[in-house]
């Protein structure tokens, strides 16, 4: 009995070669023939013409001793049974050995992603300490400056505003901050679905029967002028920004000024308070923020002095959670910074076009931020990612400010043309109000209406996308400059308050107010 030449077995079907005279069995040979085309043997080339089938009983194989018997087949039996317990052996080894590798690998993931969180936090904290200690070098180096006499007799300036070329260290907005950020404004969303006028507020009526209650000059009379104001509605205080290059904080009950804030070199263009806090926030154009905080006396102290813009600063605004804000600058920046540190945490400019940001305002939500330029466009920001997300063009000239509705869908910004009104879902200009050299614009705290400031005062009734924004009142600029710089809704509306470039701050109401002061001497025009 021949074996074949591929396998080494009997063949079932045998073949022969007629050139090499080989055994085979037949579909081995014949699948070998089809893919190489040669004696899988001798090489040589071969086709299936050259196999000639060879005819022969059909092959038996014997059977094995040890099978041929019921003894031999249990040992068999037994032996297979073995290896298998054998070889299950090894695999639950196997198996045990993977899940310890597995816990230990898990183990040291874990384990790493804890060291690298804690080093993060330490980079972090490591980074704002090196950004105060690089804010308080350069101040005490001024100090010294500032007291050493020069050759005249006379002190040396001192000189608070960084060079251009100057580099701050920005950490950058955290994972946590934004966590924060969005929970805000989840916060605030679910809570501006129940909404409601509060029962307080004044009535369409009462605003058409506003006239001026009384006009308090704030400022210095050699530099004239409010450039900024805001109200902490919780106290009724208003703090105003003027040419003079100081902050006043005057208690409208008692028609006293409470402090005045003296720090900056040149005008204040912005105030704004943090929320129903004793902070307030100043902007000026030396380039340079300030935070101020109440001693508890009344007296304002300066607590942080940011210098991070290399041209003047025109806007700042607070963020929902009160511990953030956003300063604009005519440097093509606007940065985000913590409130507690006063650190920068980031620095945005656009990459795509050069603009220098004229007015700021961060959305009632928080996670959009809105900005004028002095190139007439309007761009929306998404804070998580600083990515200019919408942009809107139409005005003409300087966009002078902006302001959120708080229902979150409008937006109002003002410029040399007017003011007009877009449509946030729809990112669309829906209504523009034609009035020349509008300087300021604002809705009230509860979206119900809206101020505008010009060459006189507009009351607005707010209405949706389609139906018309009735005019309520027109208050006349009283000031003799024929230019109102800024409108304020006092608390619930029941007054208004308007600055102008005459020093002074003008209180809007209804007549026979008790809380309005009507002191005859305050209410000359200076």
């Amino acid at each position: 009995m021949m074996n074949c030449a591929i396998s080494g077995e009997v063949p079932e079907v045998p073949v022969v070669s007629t050139k090499s005279g080989l055994l085979f069995e037949r579909r081995l040979i014949e699948s070998h023939i089809s893919d190489y085309g040669k004696c899988p043997v001798t090489g040589e080339s071969l086709t299936i013409d050259d196999i000639v089938p060879i005819k022969s009983g059909k092959v038996i194989k014997p059977k094995l001793l040890h099978t041929a018997s019921i003894p031999g087949l249990l040992g068999t039996f037994q032996n297979e049974w073995d290896g298998l317990m054998l070889s299950n052996f090894a695999l639950e080894q196997q198996l045990h050995t993977a899940r310890q590798e597995l816990s230990h690998a898990l183990y040291q993931h874990d384990s790493a992603c804890r060291v690298i969180a804690r080093l993060k936090k330490e980079r972090d904290e490591a980074r704002q300490l090196l950004a105060e200690v690089e804010r308080h070098i350069p101040a005490s180096t001024e100090a010294v400056t500032a007291n050493a006499p020069l050759s005249n007799g006379k002190r040396a300036a001192r000189d608070e505003e960084t060079g251009p070329d100057a580099k701050k260290l920005c950490p950058g907005i955290s994972a946590d901050i934004i966590t924060e950020l969005t929970d805000c404004n989840a916060a605030l969303s679910q809570k501006r679905k129940k909404r409601q006028i509060p029962e307080k507020l004044a009535s369409i009526d009462a605003l058409g029967r506003f006239t001026q209650l009384s006009s308090h000059p704030l400022h210095k009379t050699n530099k004239p002028g409010i450039c900024s104001m805001d109200i902490l509605h919780s106290k009724d205080v208003i703090a105003t920004g003027g040419v003079d290059a100081t902050a006043v904080i005057f208690d409208r009950p008692s028609g006293q000024i409470l402090s005045t804030l003296t720090g900056h070199s040149k005008k204040v263009t912005s105030v704004k308070f943090v929320g129903d806090s004793d902070l307030l926030l100043t902007a000026s154009a030396d380039k340079t923020v300030r935070v101020w905080r109440d001693s508890g006396d009344g007296q304002y102290a300066c607590g942080h002095t940011l210098n991070d813009h290399s041209e003047e600063v025109r806007a700042v605004t607070v963020h929902a959670t009160n511990k953030y804000f956003v300063s604009a600058s005519l440097d093509s920046t606007w940065c985000f910074y913590d409130l507690s540190s006063g650190l920068c945490l980031a620095k945005v400019a656009d990459e795509s076009e050069k603009v220098d940001y004229t007015a700021a305002a961060f959305h009632p939500d928080g996670l959009i931020l809105g900005t004028g330029t002095s190139q007439s466009v309007v761009k929306i920001w998404d804070v998580k990612s600083q990515a200019n997300v919408a942009r809107f063009d139409g005005h003409t000239g300087e966009v002078t400010s902006i302001s959120f509705s708080e229902n979150g869908y409008f937006l109002a910004t003002a410029a040399e043309d007017g003011v007009k009104l877009w449509d946030l879902r729809k990112l669309r200009n829906f209504r523009s109000f034609s009035s020349a050299d509008a300087n300021s614009v604002e809705f009230d705290p509860s979206g119900s209406y809206l101020g505008i400031a010009a060459s006189d005062i507009r009351l607005y009734q707010t209405a949706s996308v389609k139906a018309e924004w009735n005019l309520i009142k027109t208050l006349p600029d009283l000031s003799g400059t024929g230019k109102a710089t800024c409108v304020k809704f006092g608390p619930d509306a029941q007054y208004v308050a308007v600055g102008s470039m005459d020093r002074n701050l003008r209180i809007f109401g209804l007549p026979g107010d008790e809380n309005a002061n009507a002191d005859d001497d305050s209410a000359q025009d200076s």
